[in-house]
């Protein structure tokens, strides 16, 4: 896929466009385009374009020139040169010349001395192509209630396919939503989202832990092999406290929970007596607890 393009202007209202990817994997193979057009009234000659690469970073597959005896005004040409990247260069910025060269035909009857320009191209070359993983959840949850859990695959550099994600969570989490995703193709930097729920336990939990949550990404790259890619997250599951707001807008008050669709009359008329009831009971085991306390030191 290609990313830059380079515009150019040469004598003779010659315009030039040099399309190549902006980067390119080791050991890959890049490919190199040109497309120019003579906006002259005079005809060209001899236009050339050789394309060289001073580390040897970028070499040739074949041919590393495109020759044209003769462009007449109004016409133009395209064309292309595929390049390997060699399996021994340096990840970085790498610079292939393109020398190009044109003979103008004066009054289309006279050629006139070439006229030489030299272009560079810039390429970054990178080891592996990058799939990134994003993981997306609360830093903290708690029991009994729902949470939102997203993954995000993007694959910066290639076309992946037979693309197979699969979230393993910790055994005490349950989902709403399937742990296993498949598709065919997933496109260079456009990225491929999936949106769950995670269920926490039942159970009230005393002490806080964490939850480790494994994404596995397993996939076929552009040149066929097979490549996987993991990434473990963790939330921590933490006691509930007395009032807690869900990240879909419900509120839990104590025991009760009251859905982010209640009313402001239904939450202000109906758990008042329950806040002040939740209210008396905690303030009863607390008395209870002082009380044995109390007994125990005695």
């Amino acid at each position: 896929m290609y990313g830059e393009t380079i515009n150019q202007s040469m004598e003779g209202s010659m315009d030039i466009q040099i399309t190549h990817p902006d980067e390119s994997i080791i050991g890959r193979i890049a490919s190199i385009s040109i497309l120019i057009k003579n906006n002259g009234w005079e005809d060209k000659q001899y236009i050339s374009f050789v394309f060289t690469s001073q580390d040897n970073a970028i070499i040739p597959v074949s041919e590393n020139s495109i020759t044209i005896n003769k462009l007449s005004q109004g016409s133009s040409y395209g064309g292309s040169v595929d390049f390997e990247i060699s399996s021994d260069t340096n990840p970085g910025m790498h610079f292939l010349n393109v020398k190009y060269s044109q003979v103008l035909v004066s009054n289309n009857k006279e050629p006139q001395e070439p006229i030489i320009h030299d272009i560079a191209i810039p390429i970054v070359l990178k080891e592996e192509p990058s799939v990134v993983i994003h993981v997306n959840t609360p830093e903290a949850i708690f029991a009994n209630a729902e949470f939102p859990f997203t993954v995000e695959i993007i694959s910066k550099d290639i076309e992946i396919t037979n693309v197979n994600v699969e979230i393993v969570p910790p055994i005490d989490i349950q989902f709403r939503g399937e742990t296993l995703h498949s598709f065919s193709a997933i496109q260079k930097n456009s990225p491929i989202i999936i949106t769950s729920r995670i269920i926490s336990t039942i159970e009230e939990v005393n002490m806080e832990h964490k939850l480790p949550f494994q994404i596995i990404v397993t996939y076929t790259d552009d040149i066929g092999e097979e490549k996987i890619e993991s990434q473990v997250v963790s939330t921590l599951l933490r006691p509930r406290t007395f009032m807690e707001l869900t990240t879909d807008g419900g509120v839990w008050i104590g025991d009760f929970f009251l859905a982010p669709y209640v009313s402001i009359g239904t939450i202000i008329g109906i758990p008042a007596g329950a806040i002040i009831s939740l209210l008396i009971r905690k303030s009863q085991k607390s008395t209870k607890k002082r009380s044995k306390k109390r007994k125990d030191e005695n």
